[in-house]
């Protein structure tokens, strides 16, 4: 893994589809953009900050997330989502994340993410699953 520096930004933005919406995970909530979707999008506008610094074979996977999500957004709306990498300890990296619909933010938190051996991952995985 190459030195990732604090203040690597990424961003991953979509239009809500049905697919999105809480409404979708069980009918008798809202037809608004889901939590998990905003989630989600974090992840990957977090990926999207570090991806450029992956060493051949190194990808990452995502240890904690703490987020409100303070806004609904309906469906066809436009959401951003941002990732500010701001703290990184060797392998585990720390990012202030935000999300943004066409009128407002809609969410924030901090989310965790450790860089691995995808092969070494792969193979763990493999093996638990023979267990």
């Amino acid at each position: 893994m190459k030195p990732i520096p604090v203040g690597s930004k990424g961003t991953f933005s979509k239009t809500i589809a049905k697919a999105d919406l809480a409404s979708e995970l069980d009918s008798s909530l809202a037809a608004v953009m889901s939590t998990p979707t905003m989630i989600g999008m974090m992840e990957l506008a977090a990926m999207d900050a570090i991806n450029a610094y992956y060493d051949p074979g190194e990808s990452s996977v995502g240890m904690s997330i703490e987020v409100s999500h303070t806004a609904a957004t309906p469906p066809g709306h436009r959401v951003r989502a941002e990732a500010e990498l701001t703290k990184a300890e060797g392998r585990r990296l720390e990012f202030t994340v935000r999300a943004f619909d066409e009128t407002e933010q809609i969410g924030s938190g901090t989310h965790r993410r450790a860089v691995i051996d995808a092969a070494k991952f792969n193979d763990r995985i493999k093996a638990k699953q023979k267990s």
